[in-house]
């Protein structure tokens, strides 16, 4: 990708949401949902410096993604459910999930899903004995999904973001062998709603640079990013929508403009 030392230079400047003093938009409001590598604490989660790619006089963004949170907690925690109240129709909603969703359900911290995409469910016992209906991943993604088209909003899937490890000059390419991506693209095809290869995007732009370039950009554990990491995934996020032809591409601010479109590079 041509573009990744531009992106890298973008990933150094974190700059504020949007000029001081300047009124909020009347216009949409785009929401993120998702775990702590779209939000953590001093900007480092992607979907903070996300605003400063959109004019804010066209366009609020509202990050709504939560620390430790999978598809299935973020659901049953009522966290969907306080954004969709906030949903109006034209508003938009980028959905992605996967980092936190692997594992036994039914095991601390109980909050993994069923693997797949289909209609299972099962009643399962929880470690504090409260029973709870559990159902794939797949069927939260499309809930969320089906919610946000419910209220007239406009829903975007996108894969998850990539860890920092790396075997022979690959970067690993989504958790699960990358299960997690291919079950949200299944939904995003199936409920005819635009998909984002966000892990693909990222993980080409990684290995252009080299792991010892990307090093610098997380934090030890090798999943959370740095500010800088996070400027470039979100940096990285736009790049994707570009791809794609997003409306989204209409709100952009002059930072988001001069972001190049990227279209991943499929392994």
């Amino acid at each position: 990708m041509r573009s990744t030392l531009f992106l890298l230079g973008a990933a150094a400047m974190v700059l504020a949401s949007g000029p001081a003093g300047q009124s909020p938009s009347k216009g949409p409001t785009l929401y993120v949902i998702g775990d702590s590598t779209a939000n953590r604490s001093n900007r480092r989660g992607w979907a903070d410096p996300f605003a400063d790619y959109f004019d804010p006089a066209k366009i609020t963004v509202v990050n709504r993604a939560a620390g430790g949170r999978s598809a299935r907690s973020f659901f049953t925690e009522g966290l969907w459910n306080w954004t969709l109240r906030d949903l109006k129709p034209g508003d938009y909603v980028l959905i992605q999930f996967g980092h936190n969703d692997g594992g036994a359900p039914d095991q601390p911290p109980a909050r993994a899903d069923l693997p797949g995409v289909s209609d299972e469910s099962k009643t399962l016992t929880m470690p504090g004995g409260k029973t709870e209906v559990v159902h794939t991943y797949g069927w939260y993604i499309r809930r969320f999904v089906q919610d946000a088209k419910a209220k007239g909003a406009h829903p975007i899937v996108l894969s998850l973001t990539v860890r920092c490890r790396w075997r022979e000059g690959k970067v690993e390419r989504g958790l699960g062998g990358g299960c997690f991506g291919r079950w949200s693209r299944a939904v995003a095809e199936a409920e005819n709603v635009p998909f984002v290869d966000v892990t693909n995007i990222i993980a080409d732009a990684y290995e252009e640079m080299g792991a010892k370039r990307v090093l610098p950009l997380f934090e030890p554990d090798g999943t959370h990013t740095t500010r800088a990491g996070a400027d470039l995934n979100a940096s990285l996020t736009v790049a994707g929508l570009k791809g794609i032809c997003s409306p989204l591409t209409e709100f952009l601010s002059a930072k988001g403009e001069a972001v190049p479109a990227a279209r991943p590079n499929l392994q």
